[in-house]
């Protein structure tokens, strides 16, 4: 027996368990010649504690499965049947384990029976079985619970395999008319298409989510519903597992809502139309087209009461297939019928025309109308009754809704108004045009007061700047000097020519800031005055170019004149243009170092001439470029001062007046591109 357990624990090693040998003796004694080194992972037990000392895995059977345990023994033994056990074990550490043993009893020639077996851990296989069952549970009691119906049918032929019992109730079957029966049979479906596209569905997506159908019940009636199924596999079939919640009720109340809502939109529509319009007519027969096409009514019509105490069909929207009544006029008998009718504001609403009691005038009236079923509201103005608003069914009786009397009722309203209005309609119209006119001139008005001010204000802080600034930087030198001169000795003072040079310089800035300032507010409001002449530019550039060149020597700077000398003529200002060329080449010469290089360029573009003035400079910022030709207060470290803003401002004003456009390119440290547009000359702009 010892030479076999090595052999065993072999075998064993590629075994999932334990791998036993247990023996009963003729005493009824047991014990256990081998187990499994595994068991130390499954029992906690060593495989020498547990060799030849079954009492210590008994005592880790629970105390509920023991007597299991030991019966199933007993029995194997006394029927030598096999031994198949199930039971739990509490281990050392506490954990509980699900246990199965196999085997099969063996008897020797001395008596002894002999268990050759195997001891396997199912406990995960109970867990999974446990929680399946407890799934199926779970599922069976929302299955027989749910508030929805729920059915499980074969997907192909719709065939019936359980339904819950609110299936039963919403349909009105018993289950054995139901179970094994299809879903043709009983005629579930009222429109067979919609199975059709839920198979198709099911079979692309494999679920199906609140699918709007209609269901007919055992009774006939049809129920809406949503429907939400998905695929299953039952016994190998392909089955659908559907949930109906029954939306009947809610779509009739949206049905409701919807009904309510086209009332009001229909209300405030007719109520908009009639109030706005001027015309009597235009407001009765909007009035009967819009109320016959909402109550899908065959006539809707307005009657009228003159003085006379006549009725007249003063509108009316009718079916063709009826007659109309449009300008009947009845007797002043008949006035005095309806007034006791409708009298006290009363309205008056009938299903079936054909029970009731009739005058003479209401048979006439039903006669002639064609009426089977009619609704009528009185249209009262004050105490007086104007007229009325009445409905025809034609075709058949009807049962009025009170939605329906409703509308009718608040229309009457609503038409008894507009006629009150109606006359004074137009009147609130002209005043309210001639208020808004009025108010559109005070506006315009203000808002040029307001572009004066701006402008104003925007000047003032321009002159206050120069004053503040330039021109006080001028004041404090002369002043100066002159104060230096009286802390001299003696009574005579003595000025250097270049003392006195300076002077005149300062002054003469003075004096072309004040000009500046007042040509600038001149051009503003008179505009720049300029005297047109045929001009070829390359023929005033060389005086231009002569009178700067003392500058250019000054500024170290090279100028590259590529003008062409065949350029059209140009109507324009030669002194003006000086003036705008002159401005440009100090505001480059000022803002750059010295040793620039300046490209001057003339082209035809668009019937004008482009003229640029190039430089290799500094360049400036794209917002400074944007603001440079503006009239405003420059800030100290701006490159461009308040002074030279104003010659810029006035070379825009200058150019603009010759139609043409004035700007800027640049870029810091790319250097800076001037131009200006001038329009080509022609007879028109001669004025021949």
């Amino acid at each position: 027996m010892s030479q076999s357990v090595p052999e065993l624990n072999k075998i064993a090693a590629n075994k999932l368990g334990i791998i036993f040998k247990l023996i009963e003796r003729n005493d009824n004694s047991r014990w256990l010649l081998f187990a499994h080194a595994s068991c130390e992972e499954l029992l906690e037990l060593t495989s020498h504690s547990a060799h030849s000392n079954l009492i210590l895995f008994r005592n880790l059977v629970h105390p509920e499965d023991r007597e299991s345990y030991e019966q199933s023994l007993m029995d194997s033994a006394a029927n030598l049947q096999p031994w198949i056990w199930e039971g739990r074990v509490i281990t050392k550490s506490g954990k509980l384990k699900w246990l199965q043993g196999a085997t099969r009893p063996i008897v020797q020639a001395n008596g002894d029976i002999f268990w050759n077996g195997l001891l396997i851990d199912i406990t995960e296989r109970k867990a999974s079985a446990e929680a399946l069952l407890l799934s199926e549970q779970k599922f069976s009691i929302a299955f027989r619970h749910s508030p929805d119906c729920i059915s499980i049918t074969t997907f192909q032929e719709g065939r019936y395999l359980e339904v819950n019992d609110n299936f039963l109730d919403l349909s009105g079957y018993l289950r054995e008319e139901v179970i094994g029966h299809t879903v043709t049979e009983i005629n579930a479906w009222v429109n067979p298409e919609e199975r059709i596209k839920m198979q198709q569905i099911l079979l692309e997506q494999g679920a199906v989510h609140n699918l709007e159908c209609q269901f007919r019940k055992k009774c006939g009636e049809v129920v809406a519903a949503l429907l939400s199924a998905e695929l299953v596999n039952i016994n190998g079939e392909s089955s659908v597992l559907a949930v109906v919640t029954d939306i009947t009720e809610r779509k009739a109340g949206e049905a409701l809502v919807r009904v309510a809502a086209e009332r009001d939109r229909l209300l405030y529509e007719i109520a908009l139309k009639i109030r706005r319009s001027l015309d009597l007519n235009e407001i009765l027969n909007t009035t009967v087209a819009e109320v016959r096409q909402f109550l899908q009514a065959d006539r809707v019509f307005i009657s009228y009461f003159d003085g006379n105490g006549h009725a007249r069909a003063v509108a009316e929207s009718v079916d063709p297939n009826f007659n109309s009544i449009l300008g009947w006029v009845t007797d002043d008998i008949a006035f005095r019928e309806v007034k006791e009718i409708f009298g006290g504001n009363s309205i008056r609403v009938i299903n079936d025309t054909t029970p009731i009691k009739k005058s003479p005038f209401l048979a006439e009236y039903y006669h002639r109308c064609q009426v089977k079923a009619g609704v009528g509201v009185p249209i009262m103005l004050g105490e007086k009754l104007f007229g009325l608003l009445i409905a025809n069914q034609c075709s058949a009786p009807r049962e009025w809704q009170q939605f329906e009397i409703d509308l009718i009722a608040q229309l009457g309203i609503q038409v008894a108004i507009a006629i009150q209005q109606s006359s004074l309609f137009q009147q609130v119209q002209t005043l309210n045009t001639n208020l808004e006119r009025q108010v559109e001139e005070r506006t315009i008005q203000l808002q040029q007061k307001m572009q004066e001010l701006q402008e104003l204000n925007r000047i003032k802080d321009v002159v206050l700047h120069t004053v503040s600034h330039d021109l006080r930087t001028s004041v404090q030198g002369t002043i100066m000097v002159f104060k230096n001169l009286l802390g001299s000795p003696g009574e005579k003072l003595t000025i250097s020519r270049s003392i006195v040079e300076r002077m005149i310089q300062g002054n003469e800035r003075q004096l072309c800031m004040i000009n500046s300032l007042l040509e600038s507010n001149s051009t503003e409001v008179q505009g720049v005055v300029i005297q047109r002449n045929f001009v070829q530019l390359n023929t005033i550039l060389p005086a231009i170019l002569i009178d700067l060149e003392p500058l250019l020597a000054q500024n170290q700077a090279t100028l590259t004149n590529l003008v062409n000398s065949d350029l059209p003529l140009v109507m324009a200002d030669p002194t003006q243009l000086q003036r705008v060329l002159e401005t440009l080449f100090t505001t480059t010469l000022k803002h750059n170092p010295p040793g620039l290089n300046l490209t001057l360029k003339a082209t035809v573009e668009h019937q004008t001439i482009r003229c640029t003035l190039e430089d290799d400079g500094v360049g400036m910022s794209q917002l400074e470029c944007d603001r440079l030709f503006d009239l405003y207060v420059r800030d100290p470290q701006s490159r461009c001062s308040t002074r030279t803003g104003l010659k810029l401002h006035l070379c825009r004003q200058i150019i603009t007046a010759h139609g043409g456009q004035i700007g800027v390119t640049s870029r810091p440290n790319r250097g800076t591109t001037f131009w200006f547009t001038l329009p080509l000359a022609t007879i028109e702009r001669q004025g021949i």
